[in-house]
């Protein structure tokens, strides 16, 4: 009888394991389908609960608090967008290369999920939202950065300015407004990597006949 119960144990743990996991995945779930549909400030953990058919308690167990909710749910989002593929680019021995995988990395990520826009909409009227989704950004300009210390063409303000473009030009806010109604996501990654690789490579911009 001792040996069945301790046999037993091991299964039970994993059932344990597997339902929490369950759980979570539908309470991230929850929190992102809120936040696409009904803006961040509607994001809290008894919603969650609610949507989900649980306590409030079960959330709390699983997140600690709202930001814990907000990290894991955009977590989920960027595995899913496969930034995770951004491991590949700081791996590449030559920095131009690593940058143009950065860049179709982004524009694959901002491709990827029509409710960013509202998660990002939503950041404007919550300032908790606001401050994560500032503090993942801050990500990928260190990231950058990185990449532009290889690069080793620039540094002080000359490396500042490289980095903030760079950074803009790898936003949400610019994928959109040049996607708009002219251009598919794929035209826009198009426009965007040969001028990225022009300010990381720190050549001269000229302006072309057909503008003058």
């Amino acid at each position: 009888m001792n040996i069945s119960s301790k046999s037993s144990r091991p299964y039970s743990t994993e059932k344990r394991e597997a339902k929490a996991a369950e759980t979570r995945a539908r309470l991230v779930a929850a929190a992102l389908d809120i936040l696409r549909q009904s803006g961040g400030q509607a994001l809290s953990l008894e919603s969650v609960a609610r949507a989900v058919g649980v306590t409030r308690l079960t959330v709390y167990n699983q997140f600690g608090s709202r930001n814990g909710l907000l990290e894991a749910a955009f977590d989920a989002v960027a595995e899913q967008g496969n930034l995770t593929g951004l491991a590949k680019a700081m791996a590449m021995p030559e920095p131009r290369a690593a940058l143009a995988w950065v860049v179709r990395t982004f524009c694959d990520f901002w491709m990827s999920d029509e409710g960013l826009g509202g998660i990002f909409a939503a950041a404007a009227m919550d300032a908790e939202l606001s401050e994560a989704l500032a503090a993942r950004n801050e990500r990928r300009r260190a990231l950058l950065g990185i990449l532009v210390d290889r690069q080793g063409i620039a540094e002080g303000q000359a490396k500042a300015d490289i980095v903030d473009l760079l950074f803009t030009l790898t936003s949400f806010a610019t994928f959109t407004t040049l996607r708009g109604e002219q251009r598919d996501g794929e035209a826009v990654c198009a426009l965007l990597l040969p001028l990225c690789d022009q300010i990381f490579s720190g050549e001269p911009r000229s302006i072309s006949p057909a503008a003058t």
